[in-house]
């Protein structure tokens, strides 16, 4: 008997406006995680383990510094004669072309492209979240359901239940109630934006919802789609009980960063078993000079340390000057800090540059340089800035 079509639909076009800085000039999928990854690598990467070949990208915000990272998807193993990494970007020429304006608005933008392919299962991920998941299962368990949608569901923090759609869970695993980034969640069972839909009778809803409230007014999946699925009884739950981390706003993308730092790292990235794949350059070997420091921290190719970094993540080519500290901070792809410079509890984009003896950070808030910012000799970024501050014009 052969195995069901299922295809897998990224939407990966959010502005990714809660990462500030580092996404003004990259799409969300696109920001680099633990040094040499992206964000994208890890459900590409699950996609490949879970053995899903059909693979779509929807992307919108910033698409070029997406597209060149996943280039043909050879490494995640979609570069297919039939089937494989299919990028799609805003488009004109029918009646269903234009801006995306929500997860939902993009499926039914889509709707045409599913009903052709005619899969069994469309799964239907988000790609700003750091987790390991067998899809394939997942998939498995819905076939047959009789549900219309299986959410993926996680435990979160209760202070940080707001962020998601929050579901109670109810015998057999049945949804007995959803509810949108509630002011006030009535658990903590969350949706980890991973969702198995049945296409046919998700899109015949979805025609539906567009004929009612216009296709502007689908938004989100959990403005109305999940909502009325979940009160016709159609939607089931799949708990996760592994490592997931929405890494969507800089504290917590910071805060992730930190974790992967412990001596047991909550996931491990080069398990032969369920490796995570990326589009990586060519570096040379990490350099580590004499009379510098190096402790617990993730240190990429191609870097060169002078100076001192502790519980830190540096990503290819960053440069820490000789008298340079760096405490637990992100760097990303081409930073230096400068002789006697000291970063503390910050995230550096790419190629930022902190002058001779500044100071950068401290204690309290995390401290966010955007891209190729420069921060003159001297200069004291306190805990918590923002540079250059967003407010300001920027020639």
């Amino acid at each position: 008997m052969p195995l069901p079509r299922v295809l897998v639909l990224v939407l990966a076009g959010g502005a990714g406006g809660r990462l500030e800085l580092l996404t003004e000039q990259r799409a969300k999928p696109a920001v680099p995680f633990a040094g040499v990854y992206r964000l994208i690598d890890f459900p590409l990467s699950n996609c490949q383990h879970s053995h899903l070949s059909d693979v779509w990208v929807s992307v919108q915000f910033h698409p070029t510094s997406l597209s060149q990272h996943l280039a043909n998807g050879r490494p995640w193993d979609l570069d297919r004669t039939d089937g494989g990494l299919l990028v799609l970007p805003p488009y004109q020429g029918t009646d269903r072309a234009g801006w995306v304006s929500g997860t939902a608005n993009s499926l039914w933008r889509y709707a045409p492209l599913v009903r052709d392919v005619a899969p069994d299962a469309l799964v239907v991920l988000s790609a700003d979240a750091v987790y390991k998941l067998d899809y394939r299962e997942v998939v498995d368990g819905h076939l047959g359901s009789g549900a219309e949608v299986t959410m993926v569901t996680t435990e979160v923090a209760e202070d940080d239940a707001p962020r998601y759609g929050i579901v109670e869970v109810g015998s057999g695993g049945k949804v007995a109630d959803y509810a949108y980034k509630p002011d006030e969640p009535r658990t903590t069972t969350a949706t980890n934006e991973v969702f198995v839909f049945s296409p046919g009778p998700m899109l015949d809803r979805l025609e539906a919802l567009a004929a009612e409230h216009g296709e502007e007014g689908l938004e989100d999946l959990g403005t109305h789609l999940l909502p009325a699925q979940t009160r016709d009884g159609l939607a089931r739950a799949h708990p996760f009980g592994g490592y997931w981390r929405d890494v969507g706003t800089v504290e917590s993308y910071w805060r992730s960063h930190q974790e992967f730092l412990s001596a047991e790292p909550p996931l491990d990235l080069d398990d032969e078993r369920w490796p995570v794949h990326t589009r990586g350059g060519r570096h040379s070997a990490a350099r580590v000079l004499l009379d510098s420091a190096v402790d617990n921290s993730l240190i990429s190719g191609g870097t060169r340390v002078l100076g001192n970094v502790h519980g830190s993540v540096l990503s290819p080519g960053v440069v820490v000057e000789a008298g340079a500290t760096v405490v637990d901070s992100v760097l990303l792809p081409g930073a230096r800090v400068r002789a006697g410079a000291m970063v503390t509890r910050a995230v550096l984009d790419d190629g930022v540059v902190v002058g001779e003896r500044a100071a950068v950070g401290g204690d309290g808030e995390v401290t966010l340089v955007g891209r190729r910012a420069e921060v003159e000799a001297g200069t004291e970024l306190a805990a918590g800035a923002r540079f250059p501050d967003p407010g300001e014009d920027q020639d």
